[in-house]
């Protein structure tokens, strides 16, 4: 034994000696310093290398260190000042490749030692990354090089387009030509992330499909193509799955997984917005779909891509025009559906956006918001930035909790657990270094320059932090702003004071608990401080600037300093050194994606070097049990709150379901996220196969199915999401139904709650508000599939006034009108309205005693997005329910959200918006009369001109929809007790001066109209007149007669009557005056039972009766047009209640006389018939509803059985199964097309409408199939036609007589002659009886509304020749000084931020950007625009450094309790 324990002794004392002599001779750092003439425009490391590359852009060289930037040799294989661009193989560690600014380039296969040279036939183009890499490392030389190819044009300038060329071995054979008119090309492999099974060899191109002559392309011919074999043979061009719409490619990037093309949207309606299409694996691309469609439009330069995880792809929205505050939304897991995931995110000019992961951690983020971004938006004050973190991949953000105590041990000036102290950090729009902002692949390691209070401090009053365990936790480690950066797996840290020059490097060994300070030999002010990217080595570098003293000679002012901490630290750690460490352990989302990330790392107080250089820390993963978190919703599900519920029948294999009574093996709704690794044998197994009856699976082609619910209350209100298959229902009982899966089946929402109305978002389709009697109400921003409880200011108003107003642009803004002090039959019972911008979470007070505010702004009406409108009590006391016309009701404008007032009115009765117009009732009590008061930017009023017989003084009026710019307004004409009825007058363009359309229309006792526009075709709309005008005052009973218009009301016919009825008979009446009268809007159960559809041009159902007046509903039958009324058909006998389906493929009808057991369908636009019986026990049918698109097979029909009024029925039919084959769209093969053009000058002999011809896709009537969601083609707009007399309608005080002709009316004046050249006109013309209807494009042809012409004063006066020689010909040079200029630079850029994508546009047409404002912008200015940035290009820039690698009616009547009737479209 005594052998055995004196060695152990020796061992022990060996040991010690070499700690002691460990700890003894560990020595201080070590540096080297040396001098350049620039800062780098490029420097990196070669991966897992020490190779450095130095790129001094201003001198055009390089410079290389093989020993991580102790010394530097100038590459001398690459001739001196060529070097414009250094890029390095992201996939090959050994190759780099030089280009130049002509065509000869070079590279390195060895790190930057050698350098060759290679030639390309053009230089390389103006972008970000002209060469783009294939990731297989077997095909390292695949390598995609974008160049620009320039022709001569004369002697001043050239046209230029790119080309994209090919190498198979790194440029050492000859590029061969890939495509012309490229703007970006990439290999489909060219990330690792980005997983798939697509050919090796798959190329992505953004091109044109068109050469252009002047080197400037139309935006819709830029187009996604691919190739597989290097365009040689195979040139596809990518539909995007939406066919040739798939137009308007403006960027491609592959972002982590996904592979994203942004579009510009090019239908004819749209207002700029952007599209994205996703895929995962390269075959099947979807559209992203984001919530608020109104106010989370993509719009170019607005939007972008930000740093994404491999579950979620991440977007920055800008919601605002001109704004630098963004939104940022998440994706699901393929990248389609995203949800809002942070408001208010902070963002530059440039693009880009406050928010970065964490590297290495999944599901950890760091973001800055703007806390008062609605003083920002409002130009009221400079942003006060907030930082917050994430811990489950954007679902929830926290704010970041300050240390108790500063880098010195003092306590901080607040309390921590208050949300006014916390810990705010400067991110990617504010940087300071090279590479990530906060973290390095250090794991768990975070440290920033931040602030702690209520807000984010600037730079230079901010102090440097540091997390251990990524973000939950931080301490101050040094005062002031500090560049950091983390090396041999983050147990070295150094620091270097960022505010001013300094020869001070502090460093810690031990996780910043101590730091040490190393002297350097000069005073430096630190631009970078770096390492290796992998952040494994002990040595780092500095690049900053000395002064004038410490340059040596002509060395330069710029130095490298290279730091050495090797020698620090003797021991190499072993095991016992390490810890295993968790990701998020200490939050409460410990997992994610199914598993727990941990990570080896040292301990803190270890006292060694890691010493694993090159080695990436490696990531460990323990599965969890799976948990409700870990699954989706599956194919054909939707989320229904905490439900995954059947969009319609299960679809399943053939065979499987021979026996309607027999049993299959189905989906249980859910499925397990793609990628995610939870444990179901731990734990919930909700993806598991449930049986099911085969009556719920999806039938046989040819069948229909049904599926019946029963609700124990009358229906009061349903209401669908607009573009979703989610409705709601709200019954008499004050329950809320809901079904996401139109009518299949239904869930009660909150049981426990009584509501008593609910409100779609009318701007934004995804979003809705259930109200209950107190302040609570429940909302939802996601189309119903979460439900979120927020208190309101009041309860809801009880004066019957609408709760909610929505914004247009902004769908966070609400106005709430509430009521006060209104329990108990209380004096002072009042409504108040407050407005919110934030969807509710914060209120304030708006005024007292109102009765309607809403916003000014209206999707047509363009008015200060902040201004409010509100009708407000002048005396603010009392009993607002009791109050008379002696207490004047004022219209009162607020701008700054009603900070600043103006009475715009004394007295009003009320006002409305309408498309582009603000119409108010203004009350004059010493007349006691009305004016009607018009604006169209909610600031300035003008008042309407009547004529002399149609003064307001003692009529009501009803304001009608106008779509067609200009004003329909019913006045009411006869007086009690005789029944109602009036005309209709129609105004000029802005809404002034109103002249009589037509007479004698019907109303009804609550101030509706007879009135309906048509769907989709404007100008044509339907009306009844009295036709007995005369007796009816003495009979009481009124004889409808039906009048149709096609040009805008300036003629009314009678309809045509068909010559046989369904049956083939002839009709009794055979007279001149016999013709088609059909009922109107004043007698429908359900309002938005429209005559048209918006998904069927022409195609109208109404029910009448032919005859010389309209007969009684029951005597009835059911009539159809599919030619915009210009000739009808009977479809059935009775009257029957009617829907359009499917782009009209489908139409379904329900007896509405008496209760039925069946409904009738027709495939071919009611040419046959068929029935399907849907219950035994017969049913009144009340409605019958699909989505408001009508886009859709599945309708659900709401009655009740007569046996039980008090109780409802819900049916839900589904014809999806009759027939499956989708409709083909081939406008280059009309045979096998199964649309067709239509135009409503078919069969008439007016070929033009509106001045117009235009021509509609439409399927043809008997195309057996299913038109589905794809998108027809544009309507087409094939000519503006010559005017002709229906173009034109009576000016103001005029009137058509029996033959058409515009005359005077007795006793009043025409207006007089608008002399005033206000809009730079070379003449004026007096007027005429006539005026151009404003909605008509016609030109030449007849001008009747054209008197003698007068030349206009003023600088008009002078001819053409004298403004020639004054304006243009000293302008001229200049002008081709610009084009030169112009063409040289390529200025047609844009800002889309898609990561790697290159901002470069070669489109016009009617794009953003300089482009667009060529017509304002003088050529010369252009000119010198494209000099100043190919200056700066080449010499700012590169100087710094670059640190990122049925619209309602509104009535009027004349009383003392006059208002506006206000009725709420639930289309």
């Amino acid at each position: 034994m005594a052998p055995l324990h004196r060695t152990a002794m020796v061992l022990w004392a060996l040991s010690i000696l070499t700690l002691f002599l460990g700890s003894t001779f560990a020595q201080e750092p070590e540096h080297t310093i040396t001098h350049f003439k620039n800062l780098p425009a490029r420097l990196f490391f070669f991966n897992d290398q020490p190779s450095v590359i130095y790129h001094d852009v201003v001198e055009g060289n390089v410079y290389v260190s093989h020993n991580e930037g102790k010394s530097w040799d100038i590459a001398d294989d690459i001739p001196k000042h060529k070097a414009a661009m250094v890029i390095e193989h992201p996939f090959d560690n050994s190759y780099a490749f030089v280009l130049t600014r002509g065509t000869t380039h070079y590279r390195t296969q060895d790190r930057g030692k050698s350098w060759k040279a290679f030639e390309m036939p053009i230089p390389p183009a103006l972008v970000g990354r002209p060469l783009s890499f294939h990731s297989d490392p077997k095909k390292y030389g695949y390598i995609l090089y974008q160049g620009t190819a320039c022709e001569k044009l004369g002697p001043f300038g050239s046209i230029c387009h790119d080309e994209t060329y090919y190498t198979k071995d790194a440029f050492t054979s000859k590029a061969e030509l890939l495509l012309s008119e490229t703007s970006r090309c990439q290999f489909a492999h060219s990330s690792k992330d980005f997983r798939h099974e697509a050919h090796e060899d798959l190329i992505y191109c953004v091109a044109f499909d068109t050469s252009a002559s002047n080197g400037m392309h139309s935006l819709s011919s830029s187009r996604l193509f691919s190739s597989t074999d290097f365009f040689q043979t195979e040139n596809k061009v990518e539909d995007l799955g939406i066919g040739k719409n798939a137009r308007g490619v403006v960027a491609f990037a592959i972002v982590s997984k996904f592979a994203v093309v942004a579009l510009r949207d090019l239908s004819p309606d749209n207002n700029g917005e952007m599209l994205l299409y996703v895929t995962v694996d390269t075959k099947t691309w979807a559209k992203a779909h984001f919530p608020h469609a109104s106010s989370a439009q993509l719009r170019e330069n607005a939007y972008t891509i930000v740093e994404s995880t491999t579950h979620s792809l991440a977007v920055d929205v800008i919601l605002q025009d001109q704004s630098t505050i963004g939104t940022l939304f998440v994706s699901n897991s393929n990248g389609t559906y995203f949800v809002e995931s942070l408001q208010n995110t902070n963002r530059n000019d440039l693009g880009y956006v406050d928010y970065e992961n964490l590297y290495g951690i999944e599901g950890v983020g760091l973001a800055n918001i703007v806390e008062n971004a609605e003083e920002v938006m409002a130009h009221r004050g400079s942003k006060r930035l907030q930082s917050r973190i994430t811990f489950d991949d954007g679902r929830t953000w926290s704010r970041l909790r300050p240390p108790t105590e500063d880098s010195e041990g003092r306590r901080i000036p607040c309390n921590p657990s208050d949300d006014s102290c916390s810990l705010h950090l400067h991110s990617v729009t504010l940087p300071h270094n090279f590479g990530r902002v906060f973290s390095s692949p250090a794991p768990g390691f975070v440290m920033g320059v931040g602030s702690i209070g209520d807000h984010l401090l600037p730079y230079e009053e901010c102090d440097t932090f540091l997390s251990t365990d990524n973000g939950v936790s931080w301490k101050m480690i040094r005062m002031d702003a500090h560049k950091y950066e983390f090396g041999d797996s983050g147990s070295v840290i150094v620091v270097i004071n960022d505010e001013e020059s300094t020869d001070e490097v502090h460093y810690s060994t031990n996780l910043g608990k101590t730091w040490k300070t190393y002297k350097l030999s000069a005073k430096v002010r630190a631009r970078i401080l770096t390492t290796v990217p992998d952040s494994t080595s002990q040595k780092f570098l500095i690049v900053g600037q000395v002064s004038k003293k410490d340059a040596k000679g002509s060395d330069g002012r710029y130095v490298t300093v290279f730091l050495d901490f090797a020698n620090t630290r003797t021991r190499k750690c072993t095991d016992d050194d390490f810890e295993k460490w968790y990701a998020r352990s200490k939050t409460s989302e410990d997992c994610l994606m199914g598993h727990k990330q941990w990570y080896r790392r040292r301990k803190p107080d270890a006292d060694c070097y890691v010493g694993d250089k090159f080695q990436d820390p490696v990531e460990h993963e323990e599965n969890c049990p799976c948990t409700d978190e870990d699954y989706e919703c599956d194919y054909n599900y939707v989320r229904q709150g905490d439900k995954c519920v059947p969009a319609g029948p299960e679809p399943i294999p053939a065979g499987v379901c021979g026996d309607p009574t027999k049993e299959y093996l189905g989906s249980s709704g859910w499925r397990k996220i793609p990628g995610n690794t939870c444990d179901r044998d731990e734990g919930l197994k909700k993806d598991e196969k449930v049986w099911k009856p085969c009556s719920e699976a999806q039938p046989e082609e040819g069948e229909v199915v049904h599926q019946t619910f029963e609700f124990r209350s009358p229906v009061a209100q349903y209401s669908y999401f607009k573009d979703s298959r989610t409705i709601l229902v709200r019954l008499r009982d004050n329950t809320i139904w809901q079904s996401s899966n139109e009518g299949y089946t239904w869930q009660q929402l909150h049981p426990e709650e009584k509501f008593i109305a609910f409100y779609h978002h009318t701007f934004s389709n995804d979003r809705a508000f259930l109200l209950t009697p107190s302040e609570r109400y429940w909302y939802t921003t996601d189309t119903g599939k979460t439900w979120i409880k927020m208190d309101g200011p009041l309860p809801p108003n009880g004066f019957g006034l609408q709760v909610l107003h929505f914004h247009p642009t902004k769908t966070d803004y609400l106005l709430w009108t509430g009521s006060k002090d209104c329990s108990h039959f209380n004096d002072n019972c009042h409504a108040e309205a407050f407005y919110s911008t934030d969807n509710g979470r914060h209120w304030h007070l708006i005024d007292r005693y109102v009765r309607n505010c809403a916003w000014a702004r209206d999707a047509e009406l363009k008015a200060d997005p902040n201004q409010i409108l509100c009708e407000s009590y002048k005396e603010k006391e009392g009993n607002q329910l009791f109050f008379q016309m002696n207490n004047p009701l004022q219209l009162v404008s607020g701008t700054d959200f009603f900070n600043k007032r103006t009475v715009l009115f004394e007295h009003v009765v009320g006002f409305a918006k309408f498309s582009e117009y603000l119409l108010v009732a203004e009350y004059q009590p010493a007349q006691q009369s009305l004016d009607l008061q018009v604006s169209l930017d909610g600031r300035r009023f003008a008042t309407g001109q009547f004529p002399p017989t149609m003064r307001l003084e003692q009529h009501a009026y009803t304001i009608l929809e106008s779509s067609t710019k200009s004003v329909f307004l019913h006045v009411t004409v006869s007086e009690p007790p005789a029944p109602w009825w009036g005309n209709i007058l129609k105004s000029n363009s802005n809404g002034t001066y109103y002249g009589l359309s037509i007479d004698a229309v019907n109303r009804n006792d609550k101030g509706f109209v007879d009135f309906e526009k048509m769907i989709g075709l404007d100008g044509i709309a339907l009306i009844n007149v009295v036709g007995n005008v005369h007796e009816a005052p003495l009979t009481g009973r009124k004889e409808l007669q039906t009048r149709i218009t096609h040009n805008d009301g300036g003629t009314w016919k009678p309809l045509v009557p068909p010559k046989v009825d369904s049956l083939g008979n002839k009709y009794p009446c055979d007279k001149t005056s016999c013709a088609l009268q059909i009922h109107g809007y004043t007698e429908r159960y359900d309002a938005r039972a429209t005559y048209s559809t918006p998904s069927v041009p022409g195609l109208l159902m109404a029910v009448g009766n032919v005859g010389e007046h309209l007969a009684p509903y029951t005597e009835s039958d059911t009539f159809l047009s599919r030619d915009a009324g210009f000739t009808w058909e009977e479809v059935h006998k009775d009257a029957h209640l009617w829907e359009f389906g499917d782009s009209g493929s489908i139409l379904v009808m329900a007896n509405d006389e008496v209760a039925t057991d069946h409904v009738l369908f027709s495939t071919d636009e009611g040419l046959n018939w068929r029935e399907y019986k849907f219950t035994n026990d017969k049913i009144r049918v009340k409605s019958i509803v699909t989505v408001p698109s009508d886009t859709s097979r599945r309708f659900i029909l709401f009655g009740y059985y007569p046996r039980n009024p008090d109780a409802a029925v819900a049916v839900h039919i589904d014809f999806s199964s009759l027939v499956r084959r989708k409709c083909v769209l081939d406008i280059t093969d009309s045979a096998n097309d199964d649309f067709e053009l239509w135009s409503p000058s078919e069969e008439r002999e007016e070929r033009c409408l509106f001045g117009r011809r235009t021509l509609y896709h439409r399927r043809k009537r008997e195309a057996n199939c299913v038109v589905g969601d794809q998108k027809k083609l544009q309507d087409k707009i094939v000519e503006n036609c010559a005017c002709i007399k229906s173009d034109f309608e009576c000016e103001f005080n005029f009137q058509r007589n029996s033959e058409g002709e515009c005359v005077p009316v007795p006793g009043t004046e025409p207006l007089p002659p608008d002399d005033s050249c206000r809009n730079g006109e070379e003449y004026w013309y007096e007027r005429t009886p006539y005026r151009k209807i404003p909605y008509s494009s016609c030109e030449g042809g007849l001008t009747l509304h054209l008197g003698p012409a007068h030349r206009c004063p003023g600088i008009k006066g002078h001819g053409f020749f004298f403004w020639c020689f004054v304006l243009f010909v000293p302008t001229m040079i200049a002008s081709l000084v610009g084009y030169y200029y112009y063409r040289r630079a390529g200025l047609a850029r844009g800002t889309i931020r898609l990561p790697g994508g290159d901002t470069r546009r070669y489109y016009s047409s009617n794009d953003s950007g300089i482009v667009s404002t060529l017509a304002s912008v003088p050529w010369f200015l252009l000119g010198v625009a494209g000099i100043a940035w190919e200056w700066v290009s080449s010499r700012v820039d590169t100087l710094t450094v670059d640190v990122r690698s049925r619209s309602g009616y509104r009535n009027v009547p004349v009383d003392e309790d006059a208002q506006i009737l206000r009725f709420e479209d639930e289309e």
